[in-house]
C-alpha cells in the first residue's frame, strides 16, 4: 500500500481542505490518505474550534481513509517544530511515500532548493540571520529576509508565504529524518491563509471561524460541506480558556516561563509585568505582542504554561520514540488501514494495553495530550471518551 500523508489542522474543514484531498488523491497515485491532525489546540497557540473527533470525523467524510492526532506538543509549537513532529510520525509508516500539502507556488524544486539552502545555513547566512533579529525582526521572518538576501530578492515572495514556510519546513523534515517520501505541493485556490474576508466557495479558515461567532452565517454554508455545516453549533467557547491562560502565567515563576520553547530574551519577564496589570486576554496579547514577539508567538507560549510543556519535553520528543494516537478511520478500508499503520515503529494507541508499549518519554507526551483534552472539555462543556478509534461509515448520508 502507497500512503499520502496530509499535515492539517482543519480548523474547521471547509472547501479548500476538501480539494487539497481531491487532488492528493488524483495526483499522488497513492492507495490511501492518511491525515496527522492538530487535536485540541493549533499551531496558532489557540484552542481548536471544534473538538478533535469531530474534525476527525468531518476529515474522513471528505475522503481520508485515517486520522492520526498529531501530539499537542508539537501542535501548539513554531513551524519547524510543527513540521517535524508530525514528518517523523508519518516517517514512522514503510507504506508513507508522499506528503501532499497546500501552498501559494507549487514549484516541487523551489522547496527542494528552499529546504537545502535554509538547512545548510552557511555563516554568512547566519551573520545576517542575526542583523535581521537584532533590528526587532521575527525568527521566521528574519531567516525569510536572511534567505533573500543571501539567494536573491526575486525568492523573498515564494520563502514569506504562509503555506509555502510551511511547505518547506515539510521538506527540511523529510531531509531530517531521511524519509524516502516526497513532496506534492498543490497550489492553493480561494483566498489566502490569512484572508479574513468571506467569500463565495473558498474562504479561508479564520474568515470562517469568525463569521460563525458573529452569527455570519448566510455565506458559511456555501464554504464548507453540508456534514460540517450540521457540527458548527458545537464550536468552542473560548471564554475560560482564557481566564485560565492568563491565570498560568500569573501563577508560574518567571524561571519556569524561561523553560518554555520560544520563551527568550527576557520575554518570560515581559510575560509576568503584563499580566499583573491585565485582565483581559486579547488585551494581554496586545501588549506583549511586539515586531520581534509576534502574537501568535506569544499564545504558543501560553499554551505550554496551560499544559506545563518546557522545551526539554519538545526537544525529546523529536529524539525518542512517539507514538500514533488514531483518531477515527474510514469504516469500510478499516482492516486494510489499520494494517498498514500498525506497520510503524512506533505503537498505534487504539486501546488502554496499547498504553504499556509506550516508553517514558511517549508517555510523558501522552499525558500532555490527555491533559489537553481534559481542559478543551472542562471550557467547552464537552465530554468524549478515549476508549476506542472512531469508525467513520462513509456510506450514510450526513
Amino acid at each position: 500500500m502507497k500512503i499520502c500523508g496530509i499535515i492539517c489542522e482543519y480548523n474547521p474543514f471547509h472547501n479548500g481542505h476538501a480539494y487539497l484531498i481531491d487532488q492528493a488523491k488524483k495526483l499522488s497515485e497513492c492507495d490511501s490518505i492518511v491525515c496527522i491532525m492538530s487535536g485540541c489546540f493549533t499551531q496558532r497557540g489557540e484552542l481548536a474550534f471544534l473538538d478533535r473527533y469531530t474534525r476527525a470525523k468531518h476529515a474522513i467524510l471528505a475522503g481520508a481513509d485515517a486520522v492520526i492526532e498529531l501530539p499537542t506538543i508539537f501542535a501548539a509549537a513554531p513551524a519547524e517544530v510543527f513540521a517535524k513532529g508530525a514528518v517523523k510520525i508519518l516517517s514512522s509508516i514503510p507504506d508513507f511515500s508522499t506528503l501532499a500539502f497546500g501552498c501559494e507556488n507549487a514549484d516541487k524544486e523551489a522547496f527542494l532548493t528552499a529546504a537545502k539552502n535554509s538547512t545548510s545555513e552557511t555563516a554568512p547566512f547566519k551573520n545576517v540571520l542575526r542583523q535581521y533579529l537584532k533590528i526587532g525582526s521575527s525568527l521566521t521572518k528574519a531567516r525569510s529576509q536572511a534567505m533573500a538576501q543571501i539567494n536573491g530578492t526575486e525568492s523573498l515572495k515564494f520563502i514569506s508565504s504562509p503555506n509555502n514556510i510551511l511547505g518547506i519546513e515539510y521538506q527540511k523534515a523529510l531531509l531530517t529524518f531521511e524519509s524516502h517520501a516526497e513532496i506534492l505541493p498543490i497550489e492553493r485556490v480561494g483566498a489566502g491563509y490569512t484572508d479574513a474576508k468571506l467569500y463565495k466557495n473558498f474562504s479561508s479558515a479564520s474568515a470562517i471561524r469568525n463569521a460563525v461567532y458573529e452569527k455570519k452565517t448566510r455565506l458559511v454554508r456555501k464554504n464548507v460541506p453540508d456534514f460540517v455545516w450540521k457540527d458548527l453549533h458545537n464550536t468552542a467557547n473560548t471564554d475560560l480558556y482564557k481566564k485560565i491562560a492568563l491565570y498560568s502565567i500569573i501563577r508560574a515563576d518567571a524561571s519556569e516561563l524561561k523553560g518554555i520553547l520560544d520563551c527568550t530574551e527576557g520575554l518570560e519577564n515581559r510575560l509576568k509585568a503584563f499580566a499583573k496589570s491585565t485582565h483581559n486576554y486579547d488585551e494581554f496579547i496586545k501588549k506583549v505582542t511586539t515586531k520581534r514577539y509576534i502574537s501568535s508567538r506569544i499564545r504558543r507560549i501560553l499554551v505550554s504554561s496551560v499544559l506545563g510543556i518546557n522545551e526539554d519535553l519538545v526537544k525529546k520528543g523529536l529524539k525518542n520514540p512517539l507514538y500514533m494516537k488514531i483518531l477515527a478511520v474510514n469504516k469500510q478500508r478499516a482492516d486494510s488501514i489499520l494494517a498498514a499503520l500498525k506497520k510503524s515503529v512506533f505503537p498505534c494507541i487504539t486501546r488502554r494495553s496499547d498504553l504499556s508499549h509506550l516508553s517514558k518519554t511517549a508517555s510523558d507526551i501522552l499525558a500532555v495530550d490527555t491533559l489537553a483534552a481534559d481542559i478543551f472539555n472542562l471550557v467547552t462543556d464537552c465530554s468524549f471518551t478515549e476508549s476506542q478509534i472512531r469508525l467513520i461509515d462513509t456510506s450514510l448520508e450526513f
